[in-house]
């Protein structure tokens, strides 16, 4: 069992940054990979980045398309922490952020429906 707690959202004007971090709880973070996803109002939530676990590939990175070059996915096993370095913030950046984790091998870390842990969210609003 895996408890997931992000924090780090905000009000920030456009071609600002944020910096959000989730904490994990449980002593094997190094094993999961780890997910950010966001959801803005009436839509479905969207991948954002994902960091791999510990291992052959670890620490092996992955964004969406629309973040790509402006967001910095990483993580602090020792701190079992995994952050979003947010750059460049667009207004169509807003929207509830969530950290995810699953352990399994196969998952489709591109889904929600791969991950199988999440947090309450943290609203990101990026002003015009």
């Amino acid at each position: 069992q895996v408890q997931l707690v992000e924090s780090g959202g905000g009000l920030v004007q456009a071609g600002g940054s944020l910096r959000l971090s989730c904490a994990a709880s449980g002593r094997t973070f190094s094993s999961y990979d780890m997910g950010w996803f966001r959801q803005a109002p009436g839509k479905e939530r969207e991948f954002v980045a994902f960091i791999r676990r510990s291992g052959t590939s670890g620490g092996s990175t992955y964004y969406a398309d629309s973040v790509k070059g402006r967001f910095t996915i990483s993580r602090d096993n020792a701190k079992n922490t995994v952050f979003l370095q947010m750059n460049s913030l667009k207004p169509e950046d807003t929207a509830v952020y969530y950290c995810s984790a699953t352990a399994r091998l196969w998952a489709s870390l591109l889904a929600a429906a791969g991950y199988d842990y999440w947090g309450q969210g943290t609203q990101v609003t990026v002003s015009s």
